[in-house]
């Protein structure tokens, strides 16, 4: 297994203390390269996952969720379940303030799916 396979498969959400804890900010992260596989057809998908999010007391940090993203890759999940999976995932990690994450995936077979799910304290 090359290292960065090793990394990927690992995809921990590994993250630090807040700078600026209490101080009320919003953090934006586009991942355009998510990729899984359909649990139907096993067809890959393709989506731009979009995470917005306030943190509180931990930020996530980019690179590991970078890497957590690129861990669906060969996994067989729906779209709905992909998204609410990382949004459970991110609150486990960070416990944030309030959280939306969106899934816009590529159409295929003529149909454009985006599903958005959030969280708030």
């Amino acid at each position: 297994m090359k290292y960065g396979e090793r990394e990927i498969a690992e995809g921990q959400l590994i993250t630090f203390p807040n700078p600026r804890v209490g101080r009320r900010y919003d953090i934006h992260i586009t991942l355009p390269e998510f990729t899984c596989k359909c649990p139907f057809s096993g067809y890959p998908d393709f989506a731009t996952i979009h995470v917005s999010y306030v943190p509180n007391e931990r930020v996530v940090e980019l690179k590991a969720i970078k890497l957590y993203i690129n861990s669906y890759r060969d996994r067989y999940i729906s779209h709905e379940e992909s998204v609410n999976q990382i949004l459970d995932d991110f609150v486990a990690a960070c416990d944030p303030l309030e959280v939306t994450i969106k899934g816009d995936f590529t159409p295929r077979g003529n149909v454009h799916t985006v599903i958005e799910v959030r969280h708030q304290k």
